[in-house]
């Protein structure tokens, strides 16, 4: 029988915006049991009830030279996207993570009288800040992740609502190491470095090779060190397993398909791709050294126009106000330095433990149940429709 409840379109780019959509659906449903979800959907949306439109790893971009690449296509899909759910009349778009599609699709539905929401903010206040009057006409609400993003809308006359990271719920405040090493076939007296190079295909071709790099220099350095590297799809583990055959030959590596938090929570360090990723690092607690690589034009683009507008680009050294954690960007990135820097946590027990110290303040700041928070705030944005 067809659902006689409201019709809800999501948008989600890549894995970290299907766990966020899943979450919120199940969120939404348990207020509105009748609603029907469509939309751009992963696995996990999917699963949650979410019919697709397309696939969630269309928008699997990064960096401006990699969008322009693929504008054309990019433009037919909105095109498309825009076409179904204009013809669907939601009673709310949902746009989730990937502004630079999903701004532009919220600007349409909105002049089409279907009203909008960005979950997940544009980090519009670490660069291109001008971006901030556009985004609050595209978007009758946004949801923040993070909890210093309020005030700089503000700032600009937007409204914008601090929900939580839903992560922050999940992950336990204390991970169980021992639990996953067992799991992952390590021991309690092994040490553990976890690898992440990221969870798109041209991201992981810019990292696998110095992050592999780096794993030689530390395996060098340090010859008993036992490496797992959790990956989310196979065309990633191809490429990952390929850099590391060329620049770590003979050093074994435990490659799994997905299982990152076990990984995590057995690791002693991380090597980690800037992202979610470093996220969910934080949240368990483990000390970590993170890289970021832009195709070239990309970063030549951001350094030229003066873009960059803060100190850090690593979300746990931009929640914590401070370095916590080492970040690499660049032409830095490269094995010897990150190779240094794994080995630098290693050797340092009392740097760790004040690492730990700073990221449970970070999660307990972040725990306040961010799917049910994002789940109200939609509601608020339906409830004028509603009353009409």
């Amino acid at each position: 029988m067809a659902s006689t409840g409201p019709v809800i379109a999501l948008v989600a780019g890549e894995a970290s915006g299907d766990n966020l959509g899943a979450a919120l659906i199940e969120a939404l449903r348990a207020r509105l049991p009748e609603a029907r979800f469509i939309g751009v959907a992963g696995p996990r949306m999917r699963a949650a009830g979410c019919e697709p439109i397309a696939d969630a790893g269309e928008l699997a971009l990064m960096g401006l030279a990699e969008i322009v690449r693929h504008l054309p296509r990019l433009i037919r899909l909105r095109r498309r996207v825009t076409a179904e759910i204009v013809a669907a009349q939601p009673a709310v778009f949902i746009g989730i993570d990937a502004p630079e599609f999903n701004l532009g699709l919220a600007a349409r539905l909105k002049a089409q009288g279907i009203r909008t929401v960005q979950y997940v903010s544009p980090q519009v206040w670490a660069w291109r800040q001008g971006r901030v009057k556009g985004i609050g006409a595209a978007c009758d609400r946004i949801l923040c992740l993070l909890p210093f993003e309020p005030p700089f809308y503000a700032d600009h006359g937007v409204e914008a609502r601090f929900v939580g990271h839903p992560l922050a719920d999940q992950f336990p405040m204390q991970p169980d190491r021992d639990t996953a090493r067992t799991a992952l076939g390590f021991t309690a007296e092994d040490t553990v470095v976890a690898v992440l190079p990221g969870s798109r295909e041209g991201e992981v071709s810019r990292l696998a090779a110095p992050f592999a790099g780096a794993c030689a220099w530390l395996a060098s350095h340090r010859p008993n060190t036992r490496f797992v590297a959790p990956m989310v799809n196979a065309a990633v583990r191809a490429r990952f397993e390929a850099e590391w055959g060329e620049r770590a030959p003979g050093l074994p590596v435990q490659v799994t398909d997905g299982r990152a938090r076990e990984a995590l929570a057995a690791a002693d360090v991380v090597l980690v791709a800037s992202g979610t990723a470093t996220l969910e690092t934080l949240l368990s607690k483990r000390p970590m050294v993170v890289a970021y690589r832009l195709a070239g034009l990309t970063a030549f683009l951001l350094r030229r126009l003066g873009l960059v507008k803060v100190k850090h680009f690593s979300q746990p050294n931009l929640l914590a106000g401070r370095a916590v954690v080492p970040e690499f960007f660049q032409e830095a990135v490269t094995p010897q330095a990150l190779g240094a820097a794994l080995l630098a946590w290693l050797e340092q027990p009392t740097r760790v433990a004040e690492a730990k110290v700073a990221f449970t303040a970070v999660h307990e700041q972040l725990r306040c149940g961010g799917a049910d928070l994002a789940a109200e705030a939609v509601m608020e944005v339906l409830a004028p429709r509603a009353a009409s």
